[in-house]
């Protein structure tokens, strides 16, 4: 497994000898959020996966849960493997990089590589320090500002 040293740029790679990351290797996208015991939540992230699906044109796009969701990063490593991806791109949909994108994250990736051997699982950083976090933070105050602009 390689990863780079600076966690909040982590990227691993968990299966040495995996196909090369190119146009013509078939990929697989993971939305992971933490999960929650409100089923509302969950299903957010749901069609936050779908709405990705779409707007990026992915076909192999997938939501997964730390905890209190489904699927888990296992269940969801396995339907894009068993669809054919032989690289899957585990996207935290977390803010900031805290413990269970430090602890958790790579032990899950780990284990899931363990499991489907061949294919290449890579981490993103969270959303922490993106650009557009800034300005969805803008928007958020406009629109409390002028509660009529958001309805237009």
């Amino acid at each position: 497994m390689a990863a780079l040293d600076n966690p909040s740029k982590q990227i691993l790679c968990a299966v040495p000898g995996a196909p090369e990351a190119s146009g013509d290797v078939e990929t697989g996208i993971i939305i992971f959020a933490h999960g929650s015991a409100m089923e509302s939540a969950n299903v957010a992230v749901r069609e936050v996966a779908i709405r990705f699906a779409a707007e990026g044109g992915y076909p192999l796009v997938e939501p997964a849960f730390l905890e209190l969701g489904r699927p888990d990063l296992a269940g969801a490593v396995g339907k894009l493997a068993a669809q054919g991806a032989e690289r899957i791109i585990v996207v935290p949909y977390f803010l900031t990089l805290g413990k269970h994108l430090q602890r958790d994250l790579p032990r899950l990736v780990k284990e899931a590589a363990e499991r489907h051997p061949g294919v290449a699982i890579e981490t993103t950083p969270p959303l922490d320090g993106h650009p557009s976090l800034s300005t969805i933070l803008l928007d958020r105050v406009r629109e409390a500002m002028d509660p009529l602009q958001s309805r237009e």
